[in-house]
């Protein structure tokens, strides 16, 4: 299924930009029109485990997810439910001069019809995660 990577310089400090992007607990206020529901399930210390619904390509994915945190350099999304069971998303911070990259490796898999549209929409897929990036660097910028 898709394999996406992109890079983005955020114009901020390192720890802000973190703690903005690996915040999931706040993802329904912060970001409402992609992520509709969060509901953490459970925390145990970096790891925890959050029923999330996300619109992204036109589609609303209800999953199962487990956030691991190694702070502030790394936030692994795993699937573990749900229509995109088994794919992986990774979150790099590195500090630059010009503030914060953050570079996003995600591995999607998609079940179902989902799936077969997949194969079409690769690039909408990458556009609705980098348009996720976007607006958590405009929050992190201001």
């Amino acid at each position: 299924m898709p394999k996406i990577t992109f890079e983005k310089i955020i114009k901020a400090e390192r720890n802000k930009v973190f703690d903005i992007v690996s915040n999931y607990e706040e993802f329904q206020k912060t970001l409402p029109q992609y992520f509709p529901s969060i509901r953490v399930r459970s925390v145990r210390d970096n790891v925890a485990v959050v029923e999330e619904h996300l619109s992204i390509a036109g589609r609303e994915l209800v999953m199962m997810t487990k956030h691991v945190i190694k702070y502030p350099e790394l936030h692994e999304v795993f699937v573990i439910g749900g229509d995109a069971k088994g794919s992986h998303i990774v979150e790099r911070f590195d500090s630059v001069p010009e503030g914060t990259k953050i570079t996003v490796t995600a591995n999607i898999k998609l079940s179902g019809a989902l799936k077969i549209a997949g194969l079409f929409a690769k690039g909408k897929i990458k556009n609705g995660f980098v348009t996720i990036m976007d607006e958590f660097a405009k929050i992190a910028e201001n």
